[in-house]
């Protein structure tokens, strides 16, 4: 029985990259592997034809001779499936196996910490400088991070011998995995530092100044680089990562870079106007308040909002004001609203459009529904 040509056994073209092979390779051979297919011979024919035609087209040599005579050039010159492919699969097949080929840094970088801070709304919109208090792991100073006592330093791992990696058999082929005694650092610390116990860094409670630009909100984070946790062994420690959560407000309600707020006016001001005192985050201001406004009515406040701390525009103030129905009258008040009541109910529609509008609808309504 004939061979299938190599490069239609991986599906890809005779003028192929390298990177174009082995990622075809993998794609066979992740799908057709022993492991995954236990008792599958068709796989497994698959699955060795796949890994004659890489042996043969990752080599420049091989591949050369190949395009040139064909099978006839390859006689003896593959294993016919039936190799050691721990190099093929510590490359390829590393990430599930537990890594590929070499060994991993004896040095670490710090993993990165989080820190909420609350803020009042005044702070976050003008801005301000607060202290906060981290618990944290630094730099050991005995050893200076490196974890070994002093005079003395880490050393190649017996095991995998400075690699971080082992070799372990797997079925008919063997596998590279991390070293069980290192954990992929491929160093040993044979006389740990007295002061961190070998591990390079101490428990310590930081104190941080956090500077908070104007305009920040909820959700916002300020990086703090080289904050964080101290690095293993040595080495770069991460960043703090500070969240801002805003307070709620008693009068203001933020949205963006405006701000909301309702204020409540007595209903002779909503009838016959006035000037409001309006509170802003800069102080004071009037608001004129026309004659006939209804309950609801927005007024804005041009300007008197937030710079967002990304830059743009000021944002404005946005005003509701709520009309309050009077409340405890006294007898005099009720004869008054009494006297009121009733010659404005001669007024109809001039003096209550909405509420005549609405009444008529509802007339409209029920007389649609009546048989």
């Amino acid at each position: 029985m004939s061979k299938k040509d190599y490069y239609e056994v991986l599906g890809v073209k005779r003028d192929a990259e390298a990177a174009d092979i082995k990622k075809a390779y993998r794609r066979i051979a992740m799908k057709n592997h022993p492991d995954r297919n236990p008792d599958n011979d068709e796989a497994e024919d698959t699955f060795k034809e796949a890994n004659e035609a890489f042996e043969v087209l990752s080599d420049k040599k091989k591949r050369v001779r190949y395009d040139q005579l064909g099978h006839a050039g390859m006689e003896g010159q593959t294993s016919q499936g039936s190799a050691d492919f721990g190099d093929i699969f510590g490359d390829i097949f590393g990430d599930i196996f537990g890594g590929g080929r070499g060994g991993q840094s004896h040095v670490r970088q710090g993993a990165d910490l989080r820190y909420n801070l609350e803020l009042t709304l005044e702070e976050a919109v003008k801005g301000t400088s607060v202290k906060i208090k981290i618990p944290t792991s630094v730099a050991c100073k005995t050893c200076k991070g490196s974890g070994a006592k002093e005079g003395t330093k880490a050393v190649d791992c017996t095991t995998c011998g400075g690699i971080g990696q082992v070799r372990m058999q797997q079925s008919f082929f063997s596998v590279q995995q991390t070293c069980p005694r290192c954990h992929g650092a491929g160093k040993q610390i044979k006389d740990p530092c007295p002061g961190c116990h070998g591990r390079g860094a101490v428990e310590e409670t930081k104190t941080l100044s956090v500077k908070v630009p104007p305009g920040v909100d909820t959700g916002d984070r300020i990086r703090l680089t080289g904050e964080g946790q101290a690095g293993t062994h040595g080495g770069p420690s991460g960043d703090l990562y500070v969240e801002v959560a805003v307070k709620p407000h008693k009068i203001f309600q933020r949205n963006g870079r405006d701000l909301h707020c309702e204020i409540p006016i007595s209903f002779g001001d909503a009838s016959l106007g006035g000037e409001l005192e309006v509170p802003t985050l800069d102080g004071r201001v009037k608001l004129k308040i026309p004659p006939e406004t209804q309950t609801g009515k927005l007024f804005r406040l041009r300007n008197k909002g937030v710079v967002p701390v990304r830059g743009g525009s000021t944002g404005d103030l946005l005003c509701r004001v709520i009309v309050e129905t009077p409340v405890h009258l006294t007898k005099r008040q009720k004869e008054i609203m009494q006297e009121f009541h009733e010659i404005q109910a001669t007024q109809g529609k001039k003096q209550s459009p909405r509420k005549s509008s609405w009444f008529d609808g509802v007339k409209s309504f029920i007389d649609e529904l009546r048989p």
